[in-house]
Formats: structure tokens, sequence, C-alpha cells
């Protein structure tokens, strides 16, 4: 894993300077240095330097970034690409986790299936469509989860009705992380 300065533009600035080429196109220089490509380049998993009063063990979410920040002990923290909410979607606050699941089953809602009403009204957990990916981790009383997915190529994207999509070994990696009562930060 890379190390990296953050939030400090400056430091950000140092480290994608030492990214090699393919792992620079994160969306911040994008409309700078092409014009919009079919699909944005993901910057993976790595380590990141945080500034002081992030508490270990939470969770810290940038949707404009495509980010979730899972805060270690000393000043750092694990920093995942995501798939953030679209449009009317979109939501921040404060929450927590209060739930966990391996592979769940997915109940599209109802407004999901005015959307698109081809969706199935149920898929098992374990099947390889089903959009929960292999774990999910269910924010406070809300319909919000952070889980997996079956459309790796969304990650990095403004797609989801509200939930935080992850890569499927990202979640699993951040779920043997995190428990029940795990705060949850999310911003804009």
């Amino acid at each position: 894993m890379r190390i990296l300065e953050f939030p400090a533009a400056v430091g950000l600035a140092a480290a994608l300077a030492a990214l090699p080429a393919t792992q620079v196109s994160a969306g911040l220089f994008d409309s700078i240095l092409s014009p919009a490509p079919p699909q944005p380049q993901v910057v993976g998993r790595h380590l990141v330097s945080v500034p002081p009063g992030y508490k270990p063990g939470t969770i810290f979410v940038q949707f404009g970034q495509a980010r979730l920040y899972y805060i270690l002990p000393g000043g750092r923290a694990i920093s995942y690409p995501i798939a953030a909410p679209k449009g009317d979607a979109r939501w921040s606050g404060e929450t927590y986790v209060s739930e966990k699941r391996v592979n769940p089953g997915w109940t599209p809602t109802a407004e999901m299936r005015r959307e698109n009403p081809d969706l199935p009204a149920y898929v098992p957990g374990g099947h390889p469509r089903n959009p929960l990916g292999v774990r999910a981790m269910y924010l406070g009383k809300s319909l919000y989860r952070i889980h997996g997915t079956d459309a790796p190529w969304s990650i990095g994207q403004s797609v989801s009705h509200g939930c935080i999509r992850m890569f499927n070994q990202d979640v699993a990696d951040l779920y043997q992380r995190v428990s029940i009562g795990t705060p949850v930060s999310v911003t804009w």
C-alpha cells in the first residue's frame, strides 16, 4: 500500500506524482489532461495519513472524492474507492454500523422496481448477480448499506440509490475490521 497525504492538496499532488501514470487518473485531472474518458481510472485501496482529530476505528466517507476511509491508530487510514449515490439519493451525516451480513440477500426497493420493472423481486445471497456482493454493513435505521457489488465497473462513479458500493475484496477487508456500533461519518 502507498502512503498519501489526506486531505492536504500539496501532499496529494506529491503522492500522485510518485504513482505510475496508470494509477494517477482518479478523476482529479481528467478534465484538464484529456477529454472525458469512457470510464474513470480508479485508484485502489491504500494507506493515507490523516490529520489529528480522527478517532481510530471509525469510518469516514467522502462522496465527492468517491473514497471511504477506515481510521487506524497513529494518524493513518485505509482509503478505499467507492461508488457514491447519484442525484436525489445524495445524503450526508453521522450514523453507525447497525448490522453486518455475509452474502446478504437483496430485495430492491419499490422505487427501484418502478425505475426498472425487470428487476427481480429478490436475489439470494451468494448469487453472482446479487448487487450487495459478498458483504454488507447496514447503516443505522436507514435502508443504506456499505456493501460489495456485482458491478465492479461502477466503482468511482455516482450510481447508487444511497448505498456505498465497494469492490468485493475491499468490502470483505473492511467487514473484518469493523464491529456493530462503529461510527460512520458521511460528507460530500
